[in-house]
């Protein structure tokens, strides 16, 4: 705890300087960092591009690289940054090496090779770079290696002019070889190649237990930071953020804490990489701006993952957004470190050249929620501080508290610094509507709130002013949709003073026939500043109305749920998760159920109609097939935040029965967890799901 409140601290203060110098001695428990040498400072600032694993997978082609540089050029992102056109795996020919041992690119994807392919990307004013593997070819075990090539293979892509080069482990796990060893000879393989080219080193190791199985802390992803950033110019720090076609936030999440144990080592030319940007492969539009801000303000690498020619205009915005790429490329090069505990709620603060501050107010729970901190918490003195929102480019003025209103899997990012000159605009935080109760009981914090037809529901607003002046006649107005109405309660203040916050509460009322799905409450909130005459913000969020409950004796999987999600893939019915096989147990099929991968959950409205629920839970013969590893999982049934029933942990070789009582609830959900060791095999069921409704 001590070395990391001196590395937070130096981080905020600017007095850190990283990494340690090569002749330093490590300090007692921890592990020495080699300082990178001169020559390797290739990249400044983190790098930004586009790769093809995510959305092209396993065989990507000349004409596809070829027509998203054209895109990356045509779009703008080029001009926003996103200069590196990187082919990952499998481009290689299915015998990889011709006779005189030369790398061959596969002629069915790459008819002319790869060298007027990079000629191609270079005349488009974009970088080119290209994938390998620290471990020898071994067919069967991975697609490409470079093991026992290095220097004939860091000349060849040399020779073809490419501009970096991701070198994988996949064949090195396989051969149990050891990475760094391997990775510092593929370091000076590149630094000595025979053109004398510099290129980018990505040190991609995503071997990471337990998601991989158990292995070594010294060939896993985690250990990279250790020798990383005296040989290369980013180094991953977990596993894969996602699988091909797939990014979902959780992941993100779980990348993001992996790379921020270690912010000491980042700094200018090395980078932590917590893996690709990626916008609609499974992440909402809010969800993958969040994914943007916590990497902007890690100093990671900006490589988008999906088909950019398929994104939305907000997703094309979100990536070129200037001030939150502004935020990622300051020439400090510092990672954000967290203020403040972790939680559902956090707060991670970047030190910027010049002394500002970057900072992110992330709410990682499933209902919107104000968040607040304090200037001096983030290393700011003084008693003015000016506020530019990145995403909206708002500027207002604060007093000293630094709030947003964020939504759930939201992020706010502020950049902060002192105020100078006349008062400017007060911080106002204009909250987003909120849920608070059904039909009189309260929503439990945190929980996504359902409403259903013909119900009533109490829904809140806070408005907070953290300017330096009060502001009048603050008004809150809630737009709800066609059919339904909103009755507000109280009276409005006359003002709101400086940090102070005032709640506007209202009666919301379904009409019995609301349309189950997704809508929204608009919150317009005005109020009114001297010399600045009235302002305004309008802040929305999404309610989710609930399908109709289930009635009679029904199976509950063939029921509609509100939501599922799954570890990996998708939640499946009445089949094992990923849909290969039918849902067995111990050797028993059962022809009805989910199949889940940990975590997950899956939510159902009930709307206090039922009384029994009977289930048999357990992990998936199909684990068998897989390896010995993993296949641990937890299940809980949970109605209305409220524990039914637990079933303690249960491996392949265990289920429980579930045979509970629903009386009085209204939602349920079905939770499993990974068991504390990770989702690695966990094939977890829900089978047999009856209802007495």
């Amino acid at each position: 705890m001590k070395r990391h409140l001196t590395v937070l601290l130096a981080l905020l203060t600017g007095l850190l300087v990283v990494p340690a110098p090569a002749h330093a001695g490590p300090a007692a428990g921890t592990v020495a960092v080699t300082a990178p040498a001169p020559q390797q400072v290739l990249s400044p600032t983190p790098y930004m591009g586009w790769n093809t694993y995510y959305a092209l997978g396993g065989d990507p082609t000349e004409a596809e690289v070829k027509s998203i540089a054209d895109f990356l050029v045509s779009s703008g992102l080029r001009d926003a940054g996103y200069e590196y056109v990187w082919i990952d795996g499998n481009w290689a020919a299915p015998t990889p090496r011709s006779s005189a041992g030369d790398l061959v690119a596969n002629p069915d994807q790459f008819p002319n090779g790869l060298k007027p392919l990079v000629d191609y990307i270079h005349a488009k004013g974009l970088k080119a770079g290209i994938y390998t593997d620290a471990g020898p070819y071994i067919p069967g075990k991975c697609g490409l290696g470079s093991g026992g090539h290095y220097q004939r293979d860091a000349d060849q892509f040399a020779a073809w002019e490419f501009d970096a080069v991701k070198v994988d482990y996949l064949c090195g796990i396989a051969a149990d070889l050891d990475p760094k060893t391997v990775f510092t000879e593929f370091a000076q393989a590149l630094r000595n190649n025979a053109s004398g080219r510099p290129m980018i080193f990505n040190l991609c190791n995503p071997v990471t237990s337990p998601d991989w199985g158990n292995y070594p802390e010294e060939q896993q992803s985690t250990y990279s930071w250790t020798y990383a950033p005296a040989i290369a110019q980013s180094w991953r720090t977990y596993t894969d953020v996602g699988f091909v076609g797939e990014i979902k936030f959780k992941d993100v999440l779980r990348n993001y804490d992996a790379n921020a144990r270690h912010p000491e080592v980042a700094g200018p030319g090395h980078f932590n990489d917590p893996d690709y940007l990626g916008p609609e492969l499974g992440m909402t539009d809010e969800e993958f701006r969040t994914q943007m801000t916590l990497w902007s303000v890690a100093a990671a690498p900006l490589v988008i993952g999906s088909d950019v020619r398929k994104l939305s205009r907000t997703s094309l915005g979100i990536l070129a957004d200037r001030d939150v790429l502004a935020i990622n490329q300051d020439t400090a090069g510092v990672q954000a470190v967290r203020v403040g505990p972790a939680g559902t709620t956090e707060t991670w603060v970047k030190r910027l050249a010049g002394g500002d501050r970057a900072v992110v107010l992330l709410n990682r729970g499933d209902s919107p929620t104000t968040l607040t901190t304090k200037a001096r918490s983030v290393g700011l003195s003084g008693d003015r501080f000016t506020l530019k929102n990145a995403w909206t480019n708002q500027v207002t003025e604060s007093a000293g508290t630094i709030s947003a209103a964020v939504p759930a899997h939201g992020a706010a990012l502020f950049r902060v610094g002192p105020a100078v000159g006349k008062p400017g605009v007060p911080h106002v935080v204009a909250g987003l509507p909120q849920v608070t109760q059904v039909g009189g009981d309260a929503v439990p914090a945190g929980v996504a709130p359902v409403v259903a037809g013909g119900d009533q529901a109490r829904v809140e607003v806070t408005v907070r002013n953290d300017g330096a002046q009060p502001v009048f006649a603050p008004r809150v107005e809630l737009t709800v949709p066609a059919g339904w109405t909103a009755r507000p309660l109280g009276t409005a203040p006359k003002l709101l003073d400086t940090n102070s916050s005032e709640t506007f509460a209202f009666t919301v009322t379904l009409p019995a026939t609301a349309e189950p799905g997704s809508t929204a409450l608009t919150a317009t909130t005005s109020y009114k500043v001297i010399d600045k005459g009235q302002l305004r913000q309008e802040t929305a969020t999404a309610v989710v109305v609930a399908p109709v409950a289930p009635d009679g004796d029904v199976v509950l999987s063939h029921h509609k749920w509100i939501s599922a999600t799954s570890g990996w893939m998708s939640p499946t019915v009445d089949l094992s998760v990923g849909g290969w096989s039918p849902i067995s147990m111990l050797g028993q099929v059962y022809p009805t159920g989910i199949g889940v991968a940990s975590p997950s959950e899956v939510r159902y409205y009930l709307g206090d109609r039922c009384s029994r629920l009977t289930a048999t839970v357990g992990i998936d013969d199909a684990v068998r097939n897989v390896g010995p590893e993993g296949g641990t999982s937890t299940f809980k049934v949970i109605g209305d935040g409220r524990v039914l029933f637990d079933s303690g942990v249960l491996t392949r070789d265990d289920i429980r029965q579930v045979d509970i009582d629903l009386t009085g609830v209204r939602v349920l959900d079905l939770v499993v967890g990974d068991a504390g060791d990770g989702g690695y095999n966990d094939r977890a069921n829900w089978a047999g799901l009856n209802a007495t409704c």
